[in-house]
């Protein structure tokens, strides 16, 4: 028990270290964020900030005393070791777990990093808590209880039509947590939405849900490529050819519909169609008002050649 007890002394230190990186490190740069509470799979904060390598941002994880007092877009000098943090469905992200934190005066506009020069004319910009109207806060608290994006991605556009966006809502909740479609199929049929339209929040969001319900990782690879992958299980390949042929040529052949009705009951082939649309539509109201990542997250799909 003693030898036990010394090891795990020993070792717990190093595992530490290893999950830190060990060394403090300082870096100057500008604060965003703040937007991102219960049900958000993230800190909520990100910090933009440039070197000699070239312009970044990342997660970062602020001191308690901070938390009230932090507001977004603050030029700040954090000292802090990088960590990493499991997510349920994000899963490892790196981040900055800040230890000291102090104000400075703002960098010029000239040298601010691109993100921050891009804010002023984003399309719909991110919605913050303290903005929300009375008709909007409702359906908000709904949707922080299972969001992974926050009130990011889809959400910041249908908040601004707070009873559209209600009823979307509901209707999402069938779609994802009560369809007749099993989870599996479910979750792979997002991600092929995601890749027709590279919907980046769509595919950071649902990756994760996929692989663990039991698609393949080489599966999910050749998706992210823009290939029909080729070790689909056979109801996989039926829905792929199904949700891939209505999405691109906008109608189904009588072959693609048998095979997709031999593993698909008729409930299971309306449920998977509307859930295709469903995205597809999502998708494209993000990418139509360039919809940003939550912060800190990298895009993870290349473009389509």
């Amino acid at each position: 028990m003693k030898t036990l007890l010394l090891l795990a002394m020993f070792i717990a230190p190093l595992v530490a270290a290893a999950q830190t990186g060990g060394q403090d490190v300082t870096i100057t740069g500008t604060l965003r964020g703040g937007r991102i509470a219960i049900g958000g799979e993230t800190t909520g904060w990100t910090l933009e900030y440039r070197d000699a390598s070239g312009d970044h941002s990342i997660e970062v994880e602020l001191p308690r005393e901070w938390l009230t007092r932090a507001r977004s877009d603050m030029a700040v000098r954090v000292t802090g070791v990088f960590a990493t943090r499991d997510y349920v469905e994000r899963g490892a992200v790196r981040i900055l777990r800040v230890s000291r934190l102090e104000e400075v005066t703002p960098a010029p506009a000239s040298t601010a990093p691109p993100s921050a020069r891009r804010k002023t004319a984003a399309r719909l910009p991110q919605i913050e808590r303290d903005e929300l109207t009375p008709q909007q806060r409702p359906l908000a608290e709904d949707i922080l209880k299972v969001s992974s994006v926050g009130l990011g991605g889809p959400y910041n556009a249908l908040l601004r039509s707070p009873e559209l966006g209600k009823r979307m809502f509901a209707m999402l909740d069938y779609l994802r947590f009560n369809t007749s479609v099993p989870r599996r199929l479910n979750e792979f049929a997002i991600l092929v939405q995601a890749r027709v339209w590279t919907s980046q929040v769509e595919w950071l969001a649902h990756y994760p849900l996929a692989l663990k319900e039991g698609v393949s990782e080489r599966t999910l690879a050749d998706l992210k490529a823009g290939k029909r992958p080729s070790s689909m299980k056979a109801d996989e390949a039926a829905v792929y050819d199904l949700c891939m042929e209505l999405s691109t040529t906008h109608e189904v052949r009588d072959a693609t519909y048998m095979r997709a009705a031999r593993v698909l009951n008729q409930q299971q082939l309306v449920d998977l169609l509307t859930l295709s649309g469903t995205y597809a539509t999502l998708a494209g109201v993000m990418n139509a008002f360039q919809q940003e990542l939550p912060p800190g997250a990298t895009p993870p799909l290349p473009p389509l050649r």
